[in-house]
């Protein structure tokens, strides 16, 4: 006779010890899993508790649903919204690995699963919002992918698609521009971004209408051609300095500050000279970069003979900020770092 009450305890001890040892090797990550070890009562109850969180929304229509999370500006609602799907999504699996297949029939899980991406989308939206809203640099606006961006509508013709086309490809294009331009400390840069930036806090990405899109399309052809031009301009002077990007951007940054010469044959001639000495000094000794204060002292030293040679005054204010200016591009390009 065989005695199913010991299998069961055998079983249930081993399940435990399992269980403790999954717990110990995942820790915070064991919540995951827990699931997997629920019984047909707490899976049902589990289906009542994301019911009951969702229970505002319209689980039904995804049409709607969307509507009504894109009205949600606060991210940790919808967080919240996201982890209540996401669990939605795990049972469905616990279900079917256990054949509970009665309990598919409490909740339309392909449904949860649709509206699990309406929820991520929004998001994505939301985090692309807050990353122009409050990043003080442009990098996360690059790379974050603009490109990306879901475009959701109430009413989706085929008219609409092919501008909302048109309006990402656009998007895509000014981003590449953007990302292409190698000294965004430029003011006129800075003026572009800040344009992008004014464009996308309008309104809601997921609420424009068509003809807002075709507005936006416009204003983002024109941000591009700026883009483009200030480009241009900046790998002619490039071009001026054997294609280094480090002293184009000393270059502008002289030329904004207006205390040494309003010449730019004057200061491209003097800062080509510096190039020459600076980059045979490092050439010889790249540990310099290693030693801030040293190589300060020595490009200052450079910096200063090289203004007498071409008996242009220099004097110690602007000095000491183009040798700044010259110390943090060898430095950042030395460690790395984006400028």
């Amino acid at each position: 006779m065989v005695d199913f009450a010991d299998i069961r305890k055998e079983f249930d001890t081993t399940n435990k010890a399992y269980f403790d040892e999954l717990q110990s090797e995942l820790g915070d990550e064991m919540k995951t899993y827990s699931n997997l070890f629920a019984s047909k009562e707490e899976i049902e109850q589990d289906i009542k508790d994301i019911q009951e969180k969702l229970y505002h929304y319209d689980l039904l229509n995804s049409e709607i649903f969307s509507q009504q999370i894109s009205q949600i500006q606060d991210r940790k609602i919808i967080l919240e919204i996201k982890k209540a799907l996401e669990n939605a999504k795990n049972l469905y699996n616990v279900i079917r690995l256990y054949g509970h297949f009665e309990l598919l029939e409490k909740v339309d899980f392909k449904k949860l699963n649709e509206l699990y991406n309406e929820t991520v989308r929004h998001l994505e939206l939301l985090n692309l919002k807050e990353s122009i809203e409050n990043k003080t640099d442009t990098t996360n606006l690059l790379n974050v992918a603009l490109e990306n961006v879901m475009f959701m509508f109430h009413k989706v013709s085929e008219d609409e698609l092919v501008i909302a086309d048109q309006l990402k490809n656009m998007l895509q294009k000014t981003r590449e521009a953007l990302g292409n331009n190698f000294d965004q400390k430029d003011p006129h840069f800075v003026s572009l971004y800040e344009e992008l930036k004014r464009l996308f806090k309008k309104k809601n990405l997921d609420e424009i209408t068509q003809e807002e899109m075709k507005e936006n399309i416009s204003s983002l052809r024109q941000i591009y051609e700026k883009v483009i031009e200030l480009n241009r301009k900046n790998n002619l002077l490039k071009a001026k300095y054997e294609n280094d990007t480090k002293y184009a951007r000393i270059h502008k940054r002289i030329l904004e500050k207006g205390n040494v010469s309003d010449k730019e044959g004057e200061i491209g001639e003097i800062l080509s000279n510096i190039k020459k000495d600076a980059d045979e000094k490092v050439l010889l000794n790249v540990n310099l970069l290693n030693n801030e204060s040293y190589f300060s002292g020595l490009m200052m030293q450079t910096l200063i003979n090289n203004f007498e040679k071409s008996k242009i005054k220099l004097e110690p204010e602007p000095a000491e900020y183009i040798n700044n200016c010259v110390v943090s591009e060898y430095l950042n390009e030395f460690q790395g770092t984006l400028v």
